[in-house]
C-alpha cells in the first residue's frame, strides 16, 4: 500500500505551537473497534464560545496524523479540529481499505463523538461544521456531505486504465465487500475542501446533486496517483454549484501532505521525495492560508 511505510514509522510531528492544545483519544463506534482522533484546539477553548468543528479524512494507508499543519493553522486561528485514523484503512491495518462506504460512516461517528461526547463539546456550535479530506478523504467528505457515488463505474474505468492506482488496489484483490446499500450522509456538515479526491469519476451530477454546500477543490497539476481528467475535474463538473477550484501547478499527489521531517523523508521517499522544481513547505504556506479563510468565510 503506498504510505503505509510511511505511517508505519512515527511522525516526528512538528512542535504545536503555543496557542493550540493536542489532544489524542478514542471515539466509541458501538460494536467496531473505537476510532483514533487527533483533536487540535486553541488554548483557551471553553464552553459557549460556539467555537467551528472541523473533522478531517486523511487519504488510503495513512493516519490521523497526515496532514497536522493544516489542523494547527486551523486551530490557531479559532477553529477545533479532530482528525481521525480510519479503521481498516491506515498504515497498521489494510484489511477494509476498499470498504470505501465504511468511511463516510466513520466520519459521521466522529462528528456525533465530537458534539455529543467528547469533553469540550460544550464550546462548539453544531451547526457550523466543515469537512476537509485528501484522496480517499477527499472522496469521503463528498459522501459524508451528501454525494451518492456509482461504484460500479470502476468496472469500465479499470478496463481502460488498469495501471491506476485506484485499479491496481483493485487487481491485487482490495475489493469492498459489496456495494451499500445506502451511503451515510451528515447533513451537519455544511462546508467541504476536497483535495486531490480519489474515485471522482463515480460521482455523475445526479449523484452530486445533493451537495450543495460550499467547496474548495483542489487538483495537483501533476498527480501521478490520480492523473487527469478522471478525478478532481469529474467531481467539479458534477457538483451542482461551481466549487471554489485551484488547480496546483508543478505539485504532484502527496504534495498535499505535510512536509516530511527527516526521520519520515528518509524512511519513505515516495511520499516525502521532492517534487523537482516545487517547494512543498511554501505551497503549504499557501494551502493552509487558503484553507483557513474558506472555512472562516463559509461556516
Amino acid at each position: 500500500m503506498i504510505a503505509a511505510l510511511a505511517f508505519a514509522i512515527a511522525l516526528a510531528a512538528a512542535p504545536t505551537a503555543p496557542d493550540v492544545v493536542f489532544q489524542k483519544l478514542a471515539a466509541p463506534d458501538g460494536a467496531q473497534l473505537p476510532i483514533e482522533v487527533g483533536v487540535w484546539r486553541p488554548t483557551d477553548t471553553a464552553p459557549g464560545q460556539n467555537r467551528r468543528l472541523i473533522v478531517m479524512s486523511h487519504g488510503t494507508g495513512g493516519d490521523f496524523r497526515g496532514h497536522e499543519d493544516t489542523a494547527r493553522a486551523l486551530a490557531q486561528a479559532g477553529f477545533v479540529v479532530a482528525s481521525l485514523t480510519h479503521t481498516g484503512d491506515n498504515w497498521r491495518d489494510h484489511s477494509r481499505a476498499a470498504d470505501v462506504a465504511e468511511r463516510p460512516r466513520q466520519l459521521h461517528v466522529l462528528v456525533d463523538y465530537m458534539l455529543k461526547d467528547w469533553d469540550g463539546h460544550a464550546a462548539l456550535d453544531p451547526g457550523r461544521v466543515g469537512a476537509f479530506g485528501f484522496s480517499s478523504g477527499g472522496f469521503t467528505v463528498l459522501a459524508a456531505a451528501g454525494g451518492e457515488p456509482d461504484l460500479s463505474r470502476m468496472t469500465e474505468h479499470c478496463r481502460d486504465h488498469p495501471g491506476f492506482y485506484d485499479c491496481r488496489l483493485v487487481s491485487a484483490g482490495f475489493q469492498p465487500p459489496s456495494l451499500p446499500s445506502r451511503w451515510v450522509h451528515d447533513p451537519r456538515i455544511k462546508a467541504v475542501v476536497a483535495a486531490a479526491p480519489a474515485l471522482g469519476f463515480t460521482f455523475d451530477r445526479e449523484g452530486l446533486a445533493s451537495v450543495r454546500q460550499p467547496v474548495q477543490l483542489w487538483r495537483a497539476g501533476h498527480d501521478q496517483i490520480l492523473p487527469s481528467p478522471f478525478y478532481a475535474e469529474a467531481v467539479r463538473g458534477a457538483l451542482p454549484r461551481p466549487p471554489e477550484y485551484h488547480v496546483v501547478e508543478g505539485a504532484r499527489h502527496f504534495d498535499f501532505l505535510a512536509p516530511c521531517g527527516e526521520r519520515l523523508a528518509a524512511a519513505a521517499p515516495e511520499i516525502c521525495a521532492p517534487t523537482p522544481g516545487f517547494d512543498r513547505a511554501a505551497f503549504h504556506e499557501t494551502f493552509n492560508r487558503e484553507v483557513v479563510r474558506f472555512f472562516k468565510n463559509k461556516l
